[in-house]
């Protein structure tokens, strides 16, 4: 079935000058044309639309947005997986908000003062420092004081949004590599995956070189809180990370013929 940009605009709630800027830019072309030149777009195009949508709602840009959904690996379900995980979190925390709101109000209105923890339910950055403190715990632990700073230093600067859009591609980085278990650590998909893993960290956290990380794939199975916490997208995931992160360093270190 096809629709014109009128009824998309309808029924996704987007304006029709906004479809026609994501065509523009290639975030969304219509799969066919009209004689007369009229946007036509298909069922695929829509369920590329949602994701454009999901996506911004989480924090990423549009040439972010793109390059993820144009990437040949790209998996949707992995995606939607993802983006409801942080929305869940999200929705938390803006109901802690209005409970928050309604607490203060009531204490207000009966001239009470509230318990100061209560005071700030839900405006806490709490999950988000401690992810950046995980970080800086790593680095500390394994490159010494000097690496840890500056790993702080760049993650300090990240806003609210940043972490939720880092976190979303850390997220779905564990979940494409926990989905090709079964394959291996040497599948190319799992090896493709790794490779991102280790390109998300020098971007975001620190210069991660080989060494760097494969020491990192052994702090993955020696330190229980990561490898619980990788453990919780498959069973065996943290050891199956390790080999995976070896058999990539071992690769990437063979000459060229």
């Amino acid at each position: 079935m096809k629709y014109q940009v009128k009824q998309v605009s309808e029924v996704a709630g987007v304006s029709i000058r906004t479809l026609h800027h994501y065509d523009d830019i290639q975030l969304l072309t219509p799969s066919a044309l009209t004689d007369a030149g009229y946007r036509l777009y298909s069922d695929t195009d829509l369920e590329r639309l949602q994701q454009i949508l999901f996506f911004k709602e989480i924090g990423f840009r549009l040439d972010e947005i793109k390059e993820m959904l144009d990437h040949p690996n790209f998996d949707r379900k992995a995606a939607l997986q993802s983006q409801k995980d942080m929305l869940m979190k999200k929705k938390q925390r803006v109901e802690e908000m209005i409970q928050t709101i309604d607490r203060t109000l009531q204490s207000i209105e009966g001239g009470k003062l509230m318990n100061k923890r209560d005071l700030f339910a839900g405006l806490s950055m709490k999950d988000i420092e401690e992810h950046q403190q995980t970080y800086a715990d790593e680095v500390r632990r394994l490159y010494g004081r000097e690496a840890a700073e500056e790993t702080e230093k760049r993650t300090s600067a990240y806003s609210a949004d940043d972490w939720r859009a880092i976190m979303v591609e850390f997220d779905s980085i564990y979940r494409r590599i926990a989905a090709r278990m079964e394959h291996g650590p040497g599948d190319a998909e799992v090896q493709e995956a790794v490779g991102a893993f280790r390109d998300h960290i020098c971007q975001y956290h620190y210069d991660c070189t080989l060494d760097i990380f494969r020491g990192l794939g052994e702090v993955y199975i020696t330190d229980e809180r990561f490898t619980d916490s990788i453990n919780q997208y498959g069973e065996g995931l943290a050891a199956f990370l390790r080999e995976a992160i070896i058999t990539y360093c071992d690769h990437q270190k063979k000459p060229r013929p």
